[in-house]
C-alpha cells in the first residue's frame, strides 16, 4: 500500500511538469507559438522529415553508399535496379544509388551556401538603401538591372566569366538571388526606420550601424527566413539546372544535374540514370518549398490575432 500511494504522489507531482511540454499548452501569447503551428501542419512535418532524410544521407555518403561514386566498371554498365544495384548503373558501369547519395551532398552545400550568400549580400544592400534616402534609388536601380535578366541566363553568363566549379556556382546564384532579399529587407527597412523604438533609439544618440543591427535588422527577420527558405529551393534547381547545361558543376563530380544530364541519352534504354536522381531532385525542392509555406504560415503574426 505504501508503494502504491508513492507512486501515485509521484504520479501527480510529475503529471504538471509533462504537461508543460505538449503542443496544446502553447498558447498565443507564448513565443513559442510558430513552433505549434508549423508542427500542427501535416506537409510541413513531412518536408522536415524528408529533408532530415537527405541531411542525414548526405553526411554519412561515405557509410551509406555501397560503392564509390566514381569507380567505373564496364562489365556492369546499364545494368537495371537489383539487389546488388539498388538504382542501376550508368553507362560507364557506376552505381546510380552511391552517385545520387553524394550528390546530395552537392546539392545541400550549394543551396545552403546560395543562401548564406544571398541573405548577407542581400540584406547589407536593402538595410541601406531603405535606410539612407540619398543611395535608395542607385541601389535600386542596380537590382532591378539585375533582376531584368532570367536568373539561369544571369547565372550562365557570370559562370562563363568565372569558369566552371563548385565555389563559381554558388558565387553566381548569390549574385542572381541577392536582388529579391535585398527588396525584401528594403521594404522592411522602410516600415521600421519610422517606428517609434527606431526614432528613440536616434534621440539617445546610437549610432546607425547599432540601430541597423539591433532595431531594424533583426524585426526583419521572420520574413526573411521563409524567404532565404525559398531561396535554398531555387538554388538547388538552378545548380541542377545548370549542370544539366554543363555550365555549372564539373562532369566528374557526381550531382543530380549532372546525372539526369548523363542519363538523356539513355532514356529509352535505361531510364534508372535520369529518374532516380530526378525523383531526388524533385521531392527535395517540393520538400523545401512546403517547409517554406509552413514557416510563412507560421510566422504570420496575423495568424495569432484568429
Amino acid at each position: 500500500m505504501a508503494q502504491t500511494e508513492t507512486r501515485t504522489t509521484i504520479t501527480q507531482v510529475t503529471a504538471p511538469r509533462a504537461r508543460r511540454f505538449r503542443l496544446s499548452s502553447i498558447t498565443p501569447s507564448s513565443r513559442y507559438y510558430w513552433l505549434r503551428l508549423l508542427l500542427e501542419n501535416p506537409a510541413a512535418v513531412l518536408s522536415i522529415g524528408f529533408i532530415g532524410l537527405i541531411v542525414v544521407l548526405a553526411v554519412l555518403a561515405s557509410w551509406i553508399a555501397p560503392y564509390e561514386p566514381t569507380f567505373v566498371n564496364p562489365a556492369e554498365r546499364l545494368r537495371p535496379p537489383s539487389r546488388e544495384h539498388w538504382f542501376g548503373t550508368d553507362d560507364l558501369g557506376r552505381d546510380v544509388f552511391s552517385r545520387a547519395v553524394y550528390g546530395a551532398r552537392i546539392s545541400l552545400v550549394v543551396g545552403l551556401a546560395v543562401m548564406v550568400g544571398s541573405m548577407l549580400l542581400g540584406s547589407l544592400i536593402g538595410l541601406i538603401a531603405g535606410y539612407y534616402a540619398r543611395v535608395d534609388t542607385l541601389l535600386m536601380r542596380i537590382m532591378d538591372g539585375l533582376e531584368a535578366f532570367p536568373s539561369i541566363l544571369l547565372a550562365i553568363a557570370i559562370m562563363a566569366t568565372l569558369g566552371s566549379a563548385l565555389e563559381n556556382v554558388i558565387i553566381a546564384l548569390s549574385v542572381v538571388y541577392a536582388p529579391n532579399i535585398a527588396r525584401l529587407v528594403r521594404s522592411t527597412t522602410l516600415m521600421n526606420k519610422r517606428q517609434p523604438y527606431v526614432e528613440s533609439a536616434r534621440a539617445i544618440g546610437l549610432r546607425d550601424s547599432v540601430i541597423l543591427r539591433r532595431y531594424i535588422f533583426l524585426n526583419s527577420l521572420s520574413p526573411l527566413i521563409v524567404q532565404c527558405t525559398f531561396v535554398v529551393a531555387f538554388a538547388i534547381l538552378a545548380e541542377s539546372s545548370l549542370s544539366y547545361l554543363g555550365a555549372g558543376v564539373p562532369p566528374g563530380i557526381p550531382t543530380w544535374g549532372n546525372m539526369v544530364s548523363d542519363g538523356q541519352a539513355q532514356l529509352q534504354r535505361a531510364w534508372w540514370i535520369a529518374v532516380f536522381p530526378g525523383m531526388f531532385l524533385f521531392l527535395t525542392v517540393l520538400a523545401v518549398n512546403l517547409l517554406g509555406d509552413g514557416l510563412r504560415d507560421a510566422l504570420d503574426p496575423r495568424v495569432r490575432k484568429r
